[in-house]
């Protein structure tokens, strides 16, 4: 369905060389990544590789050891090149939003208070007027899904259900940098095509700058402009699904025998592990 988004700031968010720890461990070392405007950054690798960490860290919730965060214009803005943690929690709110891996279930709520909040960053502090604000609601709700459940409370819902009504909320920000972490956790198949293609829409159609973390790698494939391949905590490959999904890559990456496809007439790549049975071959996952 086509949607209007409200960009105010279309830039790039660069990530450079990034240490990131928990706790005093260093876990993500020295890690630069470049999300730009109408693309879709897909970041992949094994549980532990650090891409969650290094998407938390562009949506400020992991501060770094080291390195930076910056959201640059584009040729012919205005604005200028700022430090991500130099905004302010309202300013930062209205360029970039997360939807997280997990998030609480409030109870409470219907739908449409839930969504709402994603307009807190453009409400006045002492007014609480928002002109775009319900017509930004109700697009959010009618494009992921959810708007003939938006009297139902939050807590009556399936998981599948929550996360497309945490996503309407993010997209309810009126951002130009949208983050996901794993966002089709939980949903069934018709919804993770339908998120996906409503992801590549958002970029395509609308020039947002998208970072992701998939699991799926095939979805990784199939979605993004860049790919980028964590192992280690490093960042070992970035570029074109063609360049990085590559089997001998993937199959030390992975520890495991992954077999990578490429369809000629589409140039499409498709990746398989291998296991003992391989007439059963699988689609890998790294959930």
């Amino acid at each position: 369905m086509a949607c209007k988004v409200s960009l105010t700031y279309s830039g790039l968010m660069r990530g450079s060389d990034l240490t990131l720890s928990y706790h005093g461990t260093p876990v993500v070392h020295a890690a630069s990544i470049s999300l730009a405007p109408g693309q879709v950054t897909a970041l992949v690798g094994p549980n532990g590789s650090g891409k969650s960490t290094l998407l938390r860290a562009l949506a400020r919730l992991h501060k770094p050891d080291s390195g930076s965060v910056v959201l640059t214009p584009t040729a012919g803005s205005t604005d200028d090149t700022v430090d991500a943690f130099a905004l302010s929690h309202r300013d930062f709110a209205r360029r970039v939003t997360l939807l997280a891996q997990s998030r609480p279930t409030p109870s409470g709520l219907c739908v449409r208070e839930l969504v709402e909040f994603g307009r807190h960053p453009h409400r006045g502090r002492w007014v609480r007027g928002d002109e775009n604000g319900a017509a930004s609601v109700a697009r959010a709700m009618e494009m992921t899904g959810v708007a003939d459940l938006a009297d139902k409370q939050v807590d009556q819902l399936s998981g599948g259900q929550l996360q497309r009504v945490w996503l309407a909320c993010c997209l309810a920000q009126d951002t130009d940098v949208l983050l996901l972490d794993e966002p089709t956790t939980y949903l069934d198949l018709r919804y993770q095509v339908e998120l996906l293609d409503l992801i590549r829409d958002l970029a395509d159609e609308h020039g947002v700058t998208v970072g992701v973390v998939l699991h799926d790698l095939d979805q990784a494939a199939a979605l993004a402009d860049v790919v980028v391949l964590l192992d280690g905590g490093r960042v070992l490959a970035s570029g074109t699904p063609q360049q990085v999904l590559v089997s001998d890559t993937l199959s030390a990456v992975y520890g495991i025998r992954v077999d990578v496809e490429t369809d000629d007439a589409t140039g499409h790549v498709t990746a398989r592990a291998r296991g003992r049975h391989n007439s059963a071959a699988r689609v890998i996952r790294t959930s």
